[in-house]
C-alpha cells in the first residue's frame, strides 16, 4: 500500500518588530518531497491557514537555493501544492502514515500555538504515526502533549536548529524563544552536530528530527527507514 506523508508548512510571512519578511525555507520542503516522491509515496502539502505557502526569499537566492529547488518551482504539479496547500484544520491523522514539519523562521509565528496543529500532532502521536521535523519545524512540538500527558518531546532524543545557529544567523532577537532551550525545558534529550550548519539527524522510535536545512534530505531518508521497518 502506498505510504502517505503530509508536509506541514508555516503560513507566517513576517516576524519581529519591526516586521522582517520570512516564511518557509524552500529546501526543507523540496528535498523531503523529492525523496518521498522517488519512493513512490503520496505527498500532501499542508499549511496552517492553507493556500499559498510563503517562502523565505533568502532560501530562493544564492547561495541557499539549488538546482533541486529551481526544478521544483518549475514543476507545475509539485508547485501547485505550495500555491494551494491544504489547511491543517482539514488534515486528519488517520489519513497519513507520517507527518513532517518543515522549517523556516515563519514557524515561530504560528506553529507553537496553533490549536489545529497541536490537535493533529497529538492525534498522530496517540495513533503511533511517524512524526518528523527539520530545523525550526520543531516549533510545532512546543505545546504538544504525548499520549501520557507529558510534553511530546519529554524523554525523547531529538534535534532542531540550535541556539548557537540562531545566534550565528542573527535572528535571536526576532524569535520569541530559543527553540533548543525550549525543547530542553520540556524534557528533550538534545543532540547536535559538532559543527554549525553540519547535517545531523536523530531518530527516537517514531520521532525523527533534523537540525538544519542541510539535514533535510537525511531526515526524509530516515523517515523512509522508519516506515519500512
Amino acid at each position: 500500500m502506498t505510504k502517505k506523508i503530509c508536509i506541514i508548512c508555516t503560513s507566517c510571512d513576517a516576524i519581529g518588530e519591526p516586521a522582517e519578511p520570512t516564511g518557509a525555507w524552500a529546501e526543507e520542503i523540496v528535498a523531503p518531497y523529492r525523496v518521498w516522491q522517488k519512493h513512490g509515496y503520496s505527498v500532501t502539502i499542508a499549511s496552517i491557514k492553507g493556500g499559498k505557502v510563503p517562502l523565505d526569499q533568502t532560501s530562493l537566492a544564492p547561495p541557499f537555493t539549488n538546482k533541486e529547488v529551481e526544478e521544483f518551482l518549475d514543476d507545475e504539479a509539485a508547485f501547485a501544492g505550495l500555491v494551494a496547500s491544504t489547511p491543517v484544520a482539514d488534515i486528519k491523522a488517520a489519513d497519513f502514515d507520517a507527518f513532517f514539519l518543515a522549517g523556516g523562521h515563519g514557524t515561530v509565528g504560528d506553529f507553537p500555538n496553533d490549536p489545529n496543529l497541536i490537535a493533529l500532532l497529538e492525534a498522530a502521536a496517540a495513533a503511533g504515526k511517524v512524526i518528523s521535523s527539520v530545523c525550526h519545524g520543531a516549533e510545532g512540538f512546543v505545546n504538544v502533549k504525548g499520549p501520557d500527558g507529558k510534553p511530546l518531546v519529554a524523554g525523547k532524543c531529538m534535534t532542531c536548529f540550535t541556539d548557537k545557529e540562531e545566534y550565528a544567523s542573527g535572528k535571536d532577537k526576532l524569535v520569541p524563544f530559543l527553540l533548543e532551550s525550549k525543547l530542553r525545558e520540556e524534557g528533550a534529550f538534545f543532540e547536535a552536530a559538532k559543527d554549525l550548519w553540519a547535517p545531523h539527524v536523530v531518530a527516537d522510535k517514531n520521532l525523527v528530527t533534523g537540525q538544519n536545512p542541510a539535514s533535510s534530505s537525511a531526515v526524509a531518508k530516515r523517515v523512509v527507514e522508519v516506515l519500512s521497518a
